[in-house]
């Protein structure tokens, strides 16, 4: 059964850094671009970074230069590395995994951790 487990969420202060880990099961993984997606209280979620099975990376602008996304195919797992926090990236943080090659294309997504920047 495909499964998308996070973890290493928490609070920490302004300046500070957390990494975030996604174990993927099942049939996901490999050909599958995975992503990580924040929402915020009353805010729509959104996409933070993504990875493409060939390593193509994508972030969203207020989080470039402070946030990289890596995978590893031995452990199916996906990170996200996150420094310097700022207040506005508190939020829960979603693993995703998409891969359209099927129909309707497959869109996975794991249960959410919570991350909290704050003095």
């Amino acid at each position: 059964q495909e499964q998308l487990v996070e973890s290493g969420g928490g609070l920490v202060q302004p300046g500070g850094s957390l990494r975030l880990s996604c174990r993927a099961s099942g049939r996901i993984f490999s050909p599958y671009t995975m992503g990580w997606y924040r929402q915020a209280p009353g805010k729509q979620r959104e996409l933070v970074a993504s990875m493409t099975a060939l390593g193509i990376t994508d972030y969203v602008d207020s989080v470039k230069g402070r946030f990289t996304i890596s995978r590893d195919k031995d452990k199916s797992t996906v990170d996200l590395q996150m420094n310097n926090l700022k207040p506005e990236d508190t939020a829960i943080y979603y693993c995703n995994a998409y891969n359209s090659y099927y129909t309707p294309p497959h869109n996975f997504w794991g249960q959410g951790t919570q991350v909290t920047v704050s003095s």
